[in-house]
């Protein structure tokens, strides 16, 4: 898909859909709109009329197509709404682009144009036009019999004219593009069933995901595994016939000086499969446990905008540790005791608290690398979901700058998160009788006592957990979300590190 800046003027411009997002003043005698005046006056002045038929005022995510019949040079016209100006975000346009990808699929593809608001800070509405349209185009029909016709693609998006310097517009809408599509990458492997994307095809995926990137990716298989003694991981693992993996991504600046910075780490949770183990999970919670490896898509996608478009001045690495939780005669089982990398003992209570198990040793492990702050993604707990619903990542961590700059980075990139306690009381519940701590407390406060959990694993480092277990699939369309994957976490971890890099 192409993405470029159109010199031409919104009723001249051709396209098969042209899409004109609008504040809720648009259609009042104080407010108005100059785009849609010269739409309505190019259509014969039956587009406000029809909008007051229609009932459309541009409230937030109002909608109304139209069919041009020939007045203008785009065949559709889209007037999707922003809702009250003063409450207006990039996200609202970000949103309003992926309502208008989807109109045009539904019309046929081609080519889209859309105007950005008046007033609009042209850079960042560039980036978010370009994100929301990539992000809203996107489809996942590799298993369908019938696959998506190519003639129904959209082929282009061209934007309005927008004031600013030529180029720094132009990298907006190349940067918008680059996220969207690693969005959509990390969405692919949320997507693929468990059958196919085992912890080794992972790997391989992560491999061809960061080929030609100037990013150094090491797969270390179970015998390395052993080595690093992380006996956590190996016993989430050895209920499965399919081998783990400790994979590791490594982003390093040009430069001495900058080579030698301490790195950020990140760190995703990657399981391909999670039946429960022998605390066997309900046959229908199975149905989407193909996606417990969401902060790990996450991860990888982030890691190759951040080596190929922010390319910061200090190092970014990354670590996945991945397997499958299954049943089997060598599972491991409620009441045993595993020993972790930095050797403190679990008691296991529960087989389906296993993320956590393999995160905390690969959190250990990253923090040997003597980070600046390291950062996990996990679909952590069913009590996120909980407490903060399907849309919301529930964030933790002690260190309050660490926890300032992500929270900043996802509301400038447009992801909801919310910071959530590490209540000392709650700890509590991960006493042990026979080892130094349990993999699961009691069932109120479950996504804290996990945070508790991981806690013990990161030492003094600054550390942020990132709850995703809500926002990490959709079940149903919605803006430039497509049902099943989103993709979460990744526009908030390169906007994370564009501002890092900003301040280095």
């Amino acid at each position: 898909m192409e993405i470029k800046l159109s010199p031409a003027s919104l009723p001249e411009t051709k396209a098969n859909l042209l899409a004109l997002p609008l504040f809720d003043d648009a259609f009042s005698k104080k407010g108005g709109s100059a785009a849609l005046d010269a739409l309505d006056a190019a259509l014969g002045n039956v587009l406000r009329g029809a909008a007051e038929l229609e009932s459309f005022t541009g409230k937030a995510n109002q909608k109304l197509v139209l069919h041009t019949h020939g007045k203008l040079a785009a065949s559709h016209v889209v007037l999707i709404g922003l809702g009250n100006k003063g409450k207006y975000t990039t996200e609202g346009l970000r949103f309003a682009a992926g309502v208008a990808a989807k109109e045009a699929l539904r019309i046929g593809g081609g080519k889209v144009a859309i105007s950005l608001p008046e007033a609009a800070d042209a850079a960042d509405e560039l980036r978010a036009v370009s994100e929301g349209l990539t992000l809203g185009a996107y489809r996942f029909d590799k298993w369908r019999s019938e696959k998506k016709d190519s003639k129904k693609e959209i082929k282009a998006l061209v934007v309005a004219p927008a004031a600013g310097k030529k180029a720094d517009l132009d990298r907006a809408l190349s940067l918008g593009r680059a996220i969207g599509d690693a969005v959509n990458a990390a969405r692919d492997l949320v997507n693929e069933p468990a059958m196919t994307l085992t912890p080794t095809a992972l790997a391989q995926r992560a491999q061809k995901l960061l080929e030609d990137t100037g990013v150094q990716v090491k797969v270390h298989d179970k015998k390395k595994i052993e080595q690093l003694q992380m006996g956590m991981f190996l016993g989430v693992s050895q209920g499965s016939a399919e081998p783990p993996k400790l994979i590791e991504v490594r982003y390093v600046p040009k430069g001495q000086a900058a080579a030698k910075a301490k790195p950020l780490a990140l760190v995703g949770k990657a399981i391909t499969f999670d039946s429960g183990g022998l605390s066997l999970k309900p046959a229908d919670a199975m149905v989407d446990m193909k996606t417990d490896m969401a902060g790990s898509a996450a991860v990888f996608a982030a890691m190759h905008v951040i080596a190929t478009e922010i390319k910061p001045k200090f190092p970014v690495y990354a670590y996945v540790g991945t397997c499958e939780n299954m049943p089997s005669g060598t599972a491991y089982r409620p009441g045993d005791v595993l020993t972790s990398r930095i050797g403190k003992t679990v008691e296991i209570t529960n087989t389906d608290a296993e993320g956590r198990l393999v995160l905390g040793d690969v959190l250990s492990y990253a923090c040997e690398a003597n980070p600046r702050g390291v950062i996990d993604l996990a679909t952590l707990t069913g009590a996120c979901i909980v407490a903060l619903g399907m849309y919301t990542v529930g964030t933790f961590g002690r260190d309050d700058s660490l926890v300032d700059a992500v929270l900043d980075a996802a509301k400038g990139a447009g992801e909801d998160f919310w910071r959530m306690p590490l209540v000392p009381d709650v700890k509590e519940n991960l006493k042990s009788d026979i080892a130094d701590m349990k993999n699961s407390g009691a069932r109120w406060g479950g996504a804290i006592s996990a945070a508790h959990f991981l806690e013990e694993f990161v030492g003094e480092t600054p550390w942020v957990h990132l709850d995703i277990a809500g926002p990490s699939t959709s079940d149903k369309d919605r803006g430039y979300t497509t049902k099943g994957g989103t993709g979460v976490g990744v526009r908030t971890l390169v906007e994370l590190v564009r501002r890092l890099d900003a301040k280095a």
